[in-house]
């Protein structure tokens, strides 16, 4: 991941919250408890797509892959980069993502007596589409190519049906019915509040956003086979030109570097949760150089792809050794 950022998206210094938006804001952090338990770790809820996050000792950065969702704090902030890009949100902001991205984020605390508290809601596109098909949605202008991820100041039309959601978590019963309503009422106020212009371009048929989106998801299945971007460009109709700039407006990356992180990430899962070698790894994700493997790893990951693999062994083994019989379990 580059070191230098071309583009910066952050939020601005931290304010006060407005009395209603705090109070909304402590009944997520008491509804987020309720489901944690305070115990560590993500949880998926009963209602399908939704689930809460509880970290009290945070390390580094993590990479990892953002699909489509929204993401809400309730306590603490986050750091996130995609390409040369950086996001910074926290219980004043939520952030959407909109198509797959590898990113590399980092949970921050705001005390150390206070656990980084979050929502995460999965984001349908196929449905988004269709709220967007409906003729009595509010017309927005088409916005410009644009990144596939944005941050936004929350607001109580937003954060209410949130509230409502998570309440469900614990009347199961009511999932079923209640459930596709409300995610469909925070689609609604996701695609006409601030930034919903871009959340728009993905569904919309036809768009460049969808066609780069297409093209995302083909790469993500034949990550590990050579890159031809005349083959690609040709695929969803557009001009190599065009393909390479609307691609990089939408991910921060060109669909080289986009590659490349899809393949780092993977052969980083196989050597730490499959046990797979350094040389098979890198070879199943398309890597015919051990040697431009090993710069690329490194460059990414911080250190060379074996003493990463010991390292994580390691720490996975401390982390087991202290932790209690639930917990290692």
């Amino acid at each position: 991941m580059s070191d230098k950022t071309s583009e910066t998206t952050a939020i601005a210094a931290p304010m006060p919250l407005e009395p209603e938006l705090d109070e909304a804001r402590k009944e997520l952090v008491d509804l987020i408890n309720r489901i944690t338990r305070g115990q560590d770790g993500s949880i998926e809820t009963a209602v399908p797509g939704l689930s809460v996050h509880c970290i009290s000792k945070p390390d580094g950065p993590k990479h990892a892959f953002a699909t489509p969702a929204l993401g809400l704090i309730a306590q603490g902030s986050k750091r996130i980069i995609v390409g040369d890009d950086i996001y910074v949100y926290d219980p004043m902001h939520y952030l959407v993502t909109s198509v797959d991205l590898p990113v590399c984020g980092q949970v921050r605390l705001t005390s150390e007596n206070e656990p980084y508290l979050g929502v995460r809601l999965e984001l349908a596109i196929d449905e988004i589409g269709k709220l967007i098909g409906d003729e009595k949605l509010p017309a927005k202008a088409n916005a410009p190519a644009s990144r596939g991820m944005y941050v936004n100041r929350i607001a109580m039309p937003v954060l209410e049906p949130v509230l409502r959601l998570l309440r469900l978590a614990e009347t199961p019963e009511d999932v079923p019915i209640m459930a596709p309503l409300i995610k469909r009422e925070i689609m609604y106020r996701l695609l006409v509040n601030g930034e919903g212009a871009r959340l728009r371009q993905i569904a919309l048929q036809d768009s460049h956003t969808q066609r780069i989106a297409k093209a995302i998801s083909a790469l993500r299945v034949n990550y590990a086979q050579s890159l031809r971007i005349e083959d690609m460009a040709r695929a969803v109709h557009m001009s190599v030109s065009s393909f390479h700039h609307h691609f990089k407006a939408l991910t921060a990356m060109s669909p080289l570097q986009y590659q490349k992180q899809l393949r780092l990430q993977e052969a980083r899962r196989q050597m730490l949760m499959a046990g797979v070698d350094v040389a098979s790894a890198a070879h199943s994700v398309g890597y015919e150089s051990p040697s431009q493997f090993a710069r690329e790893y490194s460059r990414m990951f911080g250190a060379p792809p074996l003493r990463d693999k010991r390292r994580w062994l390691s720490e996975a083994e401390n982390d087991a050794l202290g932790a209690s019989p639930m917990q290692a379990a």
